[in-house]
C-alpha cells in the first residue's frame, strides 16, 4: 500500500474526473500501488524544468517590452541602461517611460491569470474567466458609479469600488449558476449569466459616460484596458491587495484539488468546502478588482493562460497557480509590446489585443466536446 502522504500527493495529480465513482476508483488504484515514487519524482522534475523555461520567456518578454515602442532601442542599449542608469536618451526611455508600464503589465497579468484559474477551479468550468463571467465589467461599473456619484478620483479610491463590484458580480454569477437545484454550478449557465451581466454592466457604464462626458473623461480610455496610464505609485497602493490574493490562492490550492473530485468526496477527504469557496471568492475579488482598478478590464488573460498551463502541468492547482503567476505576465507583456509594434508610432491598447486573440480561443474551447467541466 502506498503511504498516506504519497496518496495525498497523487490525488491532486489525477486526471479530471467527471463522477465521484471514477474518483473513488482512482484513489483505490493509488492505494493498490499504481503510483511509484520514481514516477512522482519525474513529474516534479518535468514541471520544475517547465517553470524555469517559462521564467526565461518572461525575461525575454520583459526586455522586449523595454526595447520596443515609438522609438525602438537596440537590445544592447536596453541591457546597458538597466544596469547603468544614466542621463542619456535610452536610459530615460527605459526607466521613465517603459519600465513603469512593464511592471504594471507583470503585476496585472499575474493577477488576471491567477483569478481566472481560481474561478475555473471554483466553478469546475473551463470557460470561466473574470472577463467572461462579468467580474471585470462589474468592477468597472462600480468605479464608474463612484466617479459619477461620489466624485472619486485616483487608484486609491477606485480600488474600493472595484472590490465591491467584483465581489458582488462574482457572488451573483455563482448564485445564478446554482439555480435549478443542480449539484454545483452549471458551466453553461455560468457563462451565459456572466456574458449577460457583462453586457448589461458595459451598457450601463457606456450610458453613464455618454450622458456626462466631461465627468467621465478620466476613465474613458481606462475602460479599454491599458497599462500605459498608471504610475508605479498607483501600483504600490494596489500591490498589498494583490499579494493577499496570491496568499489566499496558495492557501486554498490543495482544497480546490479535492473539490475538483466532487463536494462529497472532498468533504470525506477532510476539506472544508464552504470555507474554501469563501476564500476563493475573496481571492478572486482582490485579484480581479485590484487589477481592474489599475488597468481597466483586460479580458481573456484568465481564460487562455490557465488552459495553456493545464496542458503542461495537468490539473494540480498548486503548480497551475505558480505557472499562472508567470504565464499571465508573459501574455500581457507580449500583447502590450505587439500593440506598440504594429501601430507605431501610436499603440493599440492591450485590452483590445487580448480580446482579439481570446475570442477565437473561446470559440474553440466551446466547440470541444470535453469542455463542459473540470
Amino acid at each position: 500500500m502506498v503511504s498516506g502522504w504519497v496518496r495525498d500527493l497523487y490525488v491532486p495529480m489525477t486526471h479530471t474526473l467527471n463522477t465521484r465513482q471514477d474518483a473513488a476508483a482512482e484513489i483505490q488504484d493509488s492505494e493498490d500501488g499504481a503510483v511509484s515514487l520514481a514516477g512522482t519524482s519525474g513529474l516534479y522534475t518535468k514541471r520544475a524544468v517547465g517553470l524555469a523555461a517559462l521564467l526565461a520567456v518572461l525575461l525575454g518578454a520583459f526586455i522586449a517590452s523595454l526595447a520596443h515602442g515609438a522609438n525602438p532601442i537596440p537590445y544592447a542599449d536596453v541591457w546597458d541602461a538597466i544596469w547603468h542608469r544614466g542621463e542619456n536618451e535610452a536610459s530615460y526611455i527605459v526607466w521613465d517611460q517603459r519600465f513603469p508600464r512593464t511592471v504594471i503589465a507583470i503585476v496585472t497579468g499575474a493577477a488576471f491569470a491567477l483569478s481566472g484559474a481560481l474561478i475555473q477551479a471554483l466553478t469546475r468550468n473551463p470557460l470561466a474567466d473574470s472577463g467572461i463571467l462579468g467580474v471585470n465589467a462589474g468592477a468597472g461599473l462600480a468605479v464608474t458609479v463612484g466617479v459619477g456619484v461620489f466624485g472619486i478620483a485616483g487608484i486609491t479610491q477606485y480600488i474600493w469600488f472595484a472590490f465591491i463590484g467584483a465581489a458582488a458580480t462574482t457572488i451573483l454569477v455563482y448564485i445564478i449558476g446554482l439555480a435549478g437545484g443542480a449539484r454545483g454550478a452549471n458551466p453553461a449557465t455560468l457563462v451565459l449569466a456572466g456574458v449577460a451581466l457583462a453586457a448589461v454592466f458595459g451598457g450601463v457604464t457606456s450610458f453613464l459616460q455618454l450622458i456626462d462626458p466631461d465627468t467621465f473623461e478620466a476613465i474613458r480610455n481606462w475602460n479599454l484596458g491599458s497599462v500605459a496610464r498608471t504610475s508605479l505609485n498607483d501600483a504600490q497602493s494596489v500591490l498589498p491587495f494583490l499579494l493577499l490574493g496570491v496568499i489566499l490562492a496558495i492557501l486554498v490550492s490543495t482544497d480546490l484539488n479535492s473539490i475538483a473530485l466532487g463536494d462529497d468526496l472532498a468533504a470525506s477527504l477532510g476539506t472544508k468546502v464552504v470555507r474554501a469557496r469563501i476564500l476563493t471568492i475573496l481571492a478572486v475579488t482582490v485579484l480581479a478588482g485590484g487589477a481592474t482598478a489599475l488597468t481597466g478590464g483586460i479580458g481573456f488573460v484568465g481564460l487562455m493562460v490557465p488552459h495553456v498551463v493545464r496542458w503542461i502541468v495537468g490539473p494540480d492547482q498548486r503548480w497551475m497557480f505558480f505557472y499562472c503567476l508567470i504565464g499571465g505576465p508573459v501574455m500581457v507583456l507580449l500583447a502590450d509590446t505587439l500593440g506598440r509594434i504594429i501601430a507605431r508610432p501610436g499603440e493599440i491598447e492591450v485590452g483590445i489585443l487580448t480580446a482579439v486573440i481570446g475570442a477565437p480561443v473561446l470559440i474553440a474551447l466551446v466547440r470541444r466536446k470535453n469542455a463542459s467541466g473540470l
